[in-house]
């Protein structure tokens, strides 16, 4: 990519942290929080980073402005239309992104706001839980430009199902913060002032359970989706042994047989 891969001025994203949460946010409103190459090399490092934190026990994954995000620079990729290996690093870092968002130990809470299309889409499907606004919006419209939303079809795809995820990328159209609760895009939606307290307090509960649990069952949840059944029963069993193998897991039996709260380990 031509574009400057750093911004010493400003940070692409922002990471703020407390009683466990970490909140990375986008910091480019000023180009709509657009997924260039740039901001996917900031989000990149920190989600490698906050994967290796043990006091980050749950992340938000917010944005600045009143876009979440427009998905690709699309004036960035105008300028590499002739550059193929260009275009094939921007979109293999994205969907490394994406990835790393699934595989991190910690689970992650997308803080729906404003507009989030196309990758920007992609970005809240590929959280594990999503929060959105009233005012929230979402599309993939990239067949309205003749560049069909291929990259983002793979995480709505595995969110919704397949009708509600073919009618978003046939039309294009922009759907609403409701419709998308219904269609299993997002988790819940709440008024504009309640947003960060609802976002706050799911964080908080989860962030009390046991680290080391949850590494465990958001690893296992997202494998025994790709098996088949009798694969994913087989295999959810052998975790389930495993699981009871651990510290947290005889604290937590003796914790609630003895009417007490447990005392995470962590292990």
């Amino acid at each position: 990519m031509n574009e400057a891969k750093t911004d010493i001025s400003e940070p692409q994203v922002l990471q703020t942290s407390q009683d466990g949460i970490t909140h990375l946010t986008l910091n480019r409103p000023e180009r709509r929080n657009s997924l260039s190459l740039a901001m996917l090399e900031s989000l990149s490092g920190m989600l490698a980073r906050v994967a290796k934190d043990p006091d980050t026990r749950v992340v938000v994954l917010a944005a600045k402005g009143k876009v979440f995000c427009a998905g690709h620079d699309l004036r960035e990729i105008q300028g590499e239309l002739d550059q193929k290996a260009a275009l094939q690093e921007l979109f293999t870092l994205c969907s490394r992104v994406m990835q790393q968002i699934v595989d991190l130990p910690q689970p992650v809470i997308a803080r729906a706001a404003g507009v989030a299309t196309a990758a920007g889409c992609q970005l809240i499907a590929s959280c594990d839980l999503a929060v959105a606004s009233e005012s929230a919006r979402f599309a993939t419209p990239g067949v309205n430009i003749g560049l069909f939303c291929s990259t983002p079809m793979v995480a709505l795809s595995r969110n919704v199902s397949r009708k509600h995820a073919m009618e978003m990328l046939l039309t294009g159209e922009m759907i609403s913060a409701d419709r998308a609760e219904r269609i299993g895009l997002v988790n819940r939606v709440v008024a504009e002032d309640d947003l960060d307290r609802s976002i706050h307090e799911l964080a908080s509960t989860i962030a009390a359970k046991s680290s080391h649990t949850l590494k465990i069952g958001k690893q296992a949840f997202y494998r025994q989706l790709e098996m088949g059944l009798a694969e994913a029963y087989e295999y959810t069993s052998e975790v389930m042994v495993t699981n009871l193998g651990a510290q947290d897991a005889e604290e937590g039996i003796c914790a609630f047989l003895d009417k007490r709260s447990p005392q995470w380990r962590d292990r």
